[in-house]
């Protein structure tokens, strides 16, 4: 029970409804003229994968649409609220993450012509470790999920007064519909206008709130007095939830899990039509993921500002920080029908298609790597209604995490530890197998799963048992020109929540104490030291027999003065062979690791002239011009 008298807010009136509907109906209109369009094409393929010729600009508007849902829109203005805007140091793990994945993942991934990242593993070790990263992959998105259906359901409840639980729920319905129509997953056009409706509610919000709160001069000004401005700690102490270190290394091992490996990322940027038009793709995108960040760090400024005196989180007007956003959106825009609409139709406009892109992807990677492994006869039209039923239950599976979300923590924290401890162990496997020819599928498999368990040991300990408050505490929010309504009440209630002292173990203040985006790189290097170590006891794997499109020889780059100690570092692996001889040593080795059977090896054959794309001189690029890829 709230000790002060809430403001009157106002809810959402007819024109608020009416522009959140016509921006969701464009959105989805959008979606299903593209779903109508593509089923008119010949083949699969060309439906599925764009014909493998989409240009730079709406791949760019896509992987920043994706990765910036309601969990940024929602989470980080409250995290700079809260906590100060060192948030802003992202813009230096987002350069590198751009930089990693652009130059050392996807020239291997693009020049190996695969369409999904799985498939390397497979093509690099054997059958087995792509099962483990597939089964890794289902559980990581399946959590995330759950966290990208419950933010926006928090806007919702806060600016609509609908039911929270009711707003989950509707949400997971209607995501799991779209799946079962098909075609709708992951339009990048659609992306890209759903990215003009973020930067569009953005804008509008920090516009407004700027000119009620004295212009930017004075945003800035109270900031600073309210130690917001406080960016650069550069303690090394890793208990510190951030820290210029936490969020420069740890925030650059996150991201890079889920931009480097991610098969939603790779998926995209291997459509293009030239290896060049992919890091253009990528490098187009880092300016967008800078836009949003900058805005979103700054409406957490604003909103500082206007509440510097009267806390809503403090006072009890909400029932969690990331309503702090949508509380701040209906207060501002109380005498201005329609814009509330707007900011919802914001926080919502990622969502339905990235949760749908999410299960439908969980339901074809389950299809095509769990089911049809198993049962390798079924008929087409069975086939079907299993995708369907596995769509269906996906989406309860995911809906049902959402109940899970609200237990986690802000939206931002939770979403950024489970991407840490999968995607960290995931990442380190993927570096195992390109950086190090010597790894073998032995490695990679001991190095996975011990740069699993230490992640997820540190992560759920963390959530079991939360950092001390001198590690994590937000920065002093103040309650003075709140209407009081029953001091008394408020002193007994404080001094209450400060007596009270659950029992810690020995590691809740060292090992669980760990700042959430070391999640990844404990699970990153772990997994790879691991794998390393597991491999030269077994028995490293000679690099003759790795084809030279599977490693990047990142020896190159310190190795540039001597051609012998270049060519020593290479470990056997013939960098230096021409291209058309890739093919027969990919052949070769799939059938030796994998143990292939004579029809596996027909398709492989039939495979052959189209597993690798040609070089195109006039872009000093590989393209996909000549190559039909499956998918």
């Amino acid at each position: 029970m709230s000790n002060f008298v809430a403001p009157e807010v106002k809810k959402f009136v007819a024109w608020d409804y009416v522009v959140f509907a016509a921006l969701f109906l464009v959105s989805a209109s959008i979606g299903v003229f593209f779903a109508v369009k593509e089923r008119k094409k010949k083949t699969s393929k060309e439906f599925l994968v764009g014909g493998k010729q989409m240009t730079c600009g709406p791949i760019a508007f896509s992987l920043t649409s994706s990765f910036m849902s309601a969990v940024t829109v929602l989470g980080t203005p409250s995290e700079v609220y809260r906590y100060g805007a060192s948030f802003v140091l992202f813009f230096l793990s987002y350069a590198l993450v751009i930089i990693f994945t652009a130059e050392l993942f996807l020239p291997v991934f693009y020049r190996s012509g695969i369409t999904s990242t799985y498939e390397y593993l497979e093509l690099r070790f054997n059958k087995i470790v792509r099962l483990a990263a597939t089964l890794i992959y289902i559980l990581q998105t399946i959590l995330y999920t759950g966290i990208v259906v419950y933010a926006p359901s928090l806007a919702l409840n806060q600016v609509t007064g609908f039911d929270l639980w009711g707003s989950v729920v509707a949400t997971g319905i209607v995501c799991t519909f779209y799946c079962t129509l098909g075609g709708l997953k992951a339009v990048v056009w659609t992306d890209a206008f759903q990215m003009i409706v973020m930067l569009v509610g953005f804008l509008t919000v920090l516009i407004r709130g700027t000119t009620l709160n004295g212009g930017l001069t004075k945003v800035w000004e109270v900031a600073y007095e309210g130690s917001r401005l406080d960016i650069f700690d550069f303690d090394v102490d890793p208990l510190r939830r951030h820290t210029f270190w936490t969020i420069v290394v740890g925030g650059t091992f996150t991201w890079l899990g889920i931009y480097g490996v991610n098969q939603s990322t790779i998926q995209r940027c291997i459509s293009c039509k030239s290896e060049k038009h992919a890091k253009l793709a990528l490098y187009l995108n880092l300016l967008g993921l800078w836009t949003v960040l900058a805005c979103a760090v700054f409406c957490g400024l604003v909103m500082y500002s206007h509440y510097k005196s009267c806390d809503p989180w403090t006072a009890d007007f909400i029932s969690a920080p990331d309503q702090l956003m949508p509380y701040f959106v209906m207060d501002i825009f109380s005498s201005m029908p329609g814009v509330p609409g707007l900011f919802v139709a914001c926080a919502f406009s990622g969502t339905l298609s990235t949760v749908a892109a999410s299960i439908n992807a969980l339901a074809t990677v389950t299809f095509e790597d769990l089911v049809k492994k198993c049962f390798p006869n079924l008929s087409e039209k069975l086939s079907t209604w299993i995708s369907k039923g596995l769509c269906i239950l996906y989406g309860a599976l995911c809906t049902s995490m959402a109940a899970a979300a609200s237990l986690l923590g802000g939206v931002v924290q939770a979403s950024l530890s489970i991407h840490g401890m999968c995607g960290g162990p995931v990442l380190g496997l993927f570096t195992l197998g390109i950086v190090f020819p010597c790894a073998n599928w032995k490695g990679a498999i001991g190095g996975l799963l011990t740069g699993i368990t230490l992640a997820f040991w540190a992560g759920i300990g963390s959530f079991v048992y939360p950092a001390p408050p001198t590690k994590s505490i937000p920065l002093p929010l103040s309650t003075l020109n709140c209407t009081l309504a029953n001091s008394t009440e408020a002193l007994t209630t404080a001094a209450a929540a400060t007596t009270a002292a659950p029992d810690r173990p020995l590691l809740a203040d060292t090992w669980y104490s760990l700042s959430y985006l070391y999640f990844s790189a404990i699970g990153c290097l772990v997994s790879a030291i691991a794998g390393l170590l597991i491999s030269f006891i077994t028995g490293p794997r000679k690099g003759e027999d790795i084809p030279p499109v599977l490693i990047k020889p990142v020896c190159n780059l310190f190795c540039f003065w001597s051609e012998r100690l270049k060519v020593f570092l290479w470990c056997g692996v013939r960098h230096d062979s021409p291209e058309v001889d890739f093919e027969k040593n990919l052949h070769k080795v799939i059938a030796n690791e994998t143990g292939t059977d004579d029809t596996v090896k027909n398709n492989i054959n039939k495979e052959n002239k189209r597993q690798f794309p040609d070089y195109n001189p006039e872009e000093n690029s590989y393209t996909n011009m000549s190559r039909e890829t499956h998918l």
